[in-house]
């Protein structure tokens, strides 16, 4: 999925969204194993969950049958809504971090932290203000950041991060290491009312300061390594990526179809990209690759001689630029004549 700078509505990192596949194929492998023939969930009938498990169960194996508690009418009838489930959970003595006074979900996982439900129904609400700041557990707010930057080193192969600071890791070391960094200095924060499968819009609070920062540094390596026009069709791909990925889809033949474009994209994506993490921020101070496209003698201005001659851009332009007159002269506007003599263009 970060191989494919997947972003759901230019914010969403998907978090929660890509948990749900792999929850999911763990319950089918269980199930065949102890012979089972039913799944269950605890996904509300609301959200996007229920559609990501149980599309999922019916692409992995159809013949199972799922129990979802929140479908039920009678279940329902117990439980109207999150504080009845509270204190049922109070009178049993069962754990959760929720409570009547800080009423929200919260569902986290090695990639992000995420927030929803109860008080921040209300899109006005504000998380981040003195009394309710203590909801985040991944990062500092950004002005509790310090005042000194920190710089990071990812270094990729093939579109993967396999080091952070020249140390060799796992994709866990990776996102374990990158989240301590970024909460550190208040990277990753997003709040957003989004699009639901569903239908409705929902608000979500999100802590994902690893994987932003992950996505970051992809994103520079890619600019300085990946062609023009792979990278415009790959990035033209990733709002409908992204939504399969949101749908609960991973497991459908059009996102492995997709999956085969952006890992062919990939494989030249290594390289070292150059990080500086400052009270909330990511500034890119350096990107190098061994495949790098980037030719300084090409892009130069101080007038260094190479293969590209600005002569030929005259004709490139005139040529992109013939639409353009024709559809000004076939709509009445002046008629403008060039008359070159020498390396003079006179307008008549």
């Amino acid at each position: 999925m970060i191989r494919a700078n997947a972003v759901y509505e230019n914010q969403y990192y998907l978090g929660t969204s890509i948990a749900r596949p792999l929850i999911a194929k763990a319950q089918v492998e269980i199930a065949k194993k102890e012979k089972a023939d039913t799944v269950a969930h605890g996904a509300t009938g609301k959200g996007n969950d229920q559609c990501r498990f149980e599309l999922s169960y019916m692409a992995l194996d159809p013949k199972l049958a799922i129990i979802a508690p929140w479908k039920l009418e009678k279940f329902r009838e117990l439980f109207p809504g999150r504080a009845e489930m509270i204190a049922y959970c109070q009178e049993h003595k069962i754990p959760v971090e929720a409570s009547l006074k800080k009423p929200y979900s919260m569902d986290r996982n090695l990639l992000h932290i995420s927030y929803e439900a109860g008080i921040l129904e209300d899109p006005w609400f504000d998380p981040t203000t003195k009394e309710n700041k203590g909801m985040f557990k991944l990062s500092v707010s950004p002005e509790d950041a310090p005042n000194k930057a920190e710089h990071v080193e990812l270094d990729f192969e093939k579109g993967n991060c396999v080091a952070v600071n020249r140390k060799k890791m796992s994709p866990a070391g990776v996102l374990k290491t990158l989240n301590k960094l970024g909460g550190r200095h208040g990277i990753g924060r997003v709040d957003l009312v989004e699009n639901r499968f569903v239908g409705m819009k929902s608000r979500g609070v999100y802590e994902t300061p690893g994987g932003t920062i992950l996505m970051c540094g992809h994103r520079q390596v890619e600019s300085l390594v990946m062609d023009r026009e792979v990278m415009h069709l790959r990035d033209s791909l990733i709002p409908k990526y992204a939504e399969l990925v949101y749908y609960g889809l991973w497991f459908a033949p059009e996102r492995e179809a997709l999956q085969a474009l952006v890992d062919e994209s990939q494989k030249h994506i290594s390289g070292t990209v150059r990080l500086k993490l400052y009270k909330g921020n990511i500034i890119t101070c350096g990107r190098k690759s061994k495949y790098s496209l980037y030719d300084m003698n090409i892009a130069s201005m101080e007038g260094v001689r190479s293969w590209y001659n600005q002569t030929d851009a005259t004709g490139f332009i005139r040529l992109n630029g013939l639409r353009l007159r024709a559809r000004h002269f076939a709509q009445g506007g002046p008629k403008i004549w060039l008359c070159f003599l020498s390396s003079a263009a006179w307008i008549v």
